[in-house]
């Protein structure tokens, strides 16, 4: 349900320099816009709030909504993306390739133990499987692109595969609580909570970290945006289709777009979302600078920025209880204010600084 990025790649933020691209900034300050929306909305939910059935509450319901998870894809395609652009200057150099990979599975593994700790306050957080998925991203960023789509179909193929074998398990009475609720201290746990149970496994997730690799790659060509929205509409619209057919049972769980099914159709609607989203907000950060100047600012600041969307919940939530889980408007008014703020906040700080202060101390474990 919950979603964060490490800024840039995670933080390459070279701030100094003309040569960072503003797209990537703007649109993972934009998106987090939408994960605060959801997950404020998601945990009033869980602390009594009611879901209702109007449409702006079937809009941001943040478990099975429209909306549902794809901020969260959005912000993974573009952690795929600044893999590749903080990594591309590495690449002819065997020295420099080694020195990214340790640099990217230092970061990752911080990533993963600070999501660790998070989780007790606030579970289901992302940071977890970002820290698995930059590990991975060590491993590939040298890879030819037809073998990181391969592999990113792959974790698709795999995610679908095995929630149709589990559902078909469970529906002819077979324990498969196994794969599903393994004992909580066992590493077993761990390894199927990151690959194939928790809120953002690996299986499929990964998938579009792959995309957002590839993407990354292709920025430079003159006609990228008219193809990843060429793309985009086309999986988004295809897998709707599919959808919507008159099916039950494993077919009906195959083309589902649930988040929860993880399904190719889920998958491709998501990437598809994700796609669109990325090359018209990156178009209208080229095209007004000085308008998203503040977003490309806060976009800079995001690991930090998320961290305190976690603390002021708790604080005027759980602790002082100046907010009520009253249904949607009460998140969104919520997530408003704080980001109205954040914005602010968040862009006056880099200007001074550069860097956030969870960036600081991410950066200077991770290099």
């Amino acid at each position: 349900m919950d979603l964060s990025t490490p800024t840039s790649t995670p933080t390459d933020t070279d701030t100094g320099s003309a040569a960072r691209l503003r797209g990537p900034d703007v649109v993972r300050a934009v998106a987090l816009i939408g994960v605060i929306v959801m997950n404020y909305h998601g945990y009033l939910i869980l602390r009594g709030g009611a879901v209702g059935s109007s449409w702006i509450e079937e809009l941001f319901d943040p478990f099975d909504g429209p909306l549902s998870t794809r901020f969260a894809a959005t912000f993974v395609l573009v952690a795929g993306v600044s893999v590749t652009l903080v990594s591309r200057r590495t690449l002819d150099d065997p020295t420099l390739v080694r020195e990214m990979r340790w640099r990217l599975i230092r970061r990752g593994a911080l990533l993963y133990a600070v999501g660790l700790i998070l989780d007790v306050i606030w579970p289901g957080t992302i940071i977890v499987y970002y820290g698995a998925m930059f590990v991975l991203a060590a491993a590939i960023f040298t890879w030819r692109s037809r073998w990181i789509v391969a592999l990113g179909v792959g974790a698709a193929i795999a995610a679908a595969v095995i929630r149709l074998w589990q559902f078909d398990r469970d529906r002819r009475g077979h324990d498969t609580d196994w794969l599903s609720s393994p004992d909580r201290n066992s590493i077993r746990r761990v390894v199927f909570d990151v690959f194939v149970n928790g809120t953002h496994p690996l299986l499929p997730w990964f998938a579009f970290l792959c995309a957002g690799i590839i993407l990354g790659r292709v920025l430079r060509a003159p006609s990228w945006r008219p193809a990843a929205v060429g793309i985009g509409i086309a999986l988004v619209t295809s897998s709707t289709m599919l959808a919507n057919l008159a099916l039950t049972g494993i077919p009906e769980v195959a083309v589902s777009l649930d988040p929860s099914d993880r399904s190719l159709g889920y998958v491709a609607s998501a990437l598809g979302t994700a796609l669109v989203a990325y090359a018209v907000i990156d178009w209208i950060a080229e095209r007004f600078p000085v308008a998203t100047d503040p977003l490309r600012r806060a976009g800079q600041l995001t690991l930090s920025l998320y961290l305190a969307h976690v603390l002021v919940f708790n604080l005027v939530v759980d602790w002082l209880g100046w907010v009520k889980p009253n249904g949607v408007g009460s998140a969104l008014l919520l997530a408003a204010g704080f980001w109205v703020i954040a914005v602010a906040v968040g862009a006056r700080w880099q200007r001074r600084f550069g860097r956030g202060p969870a960036e600081y101390v991410y950066r200077s474990f991770g290099g």
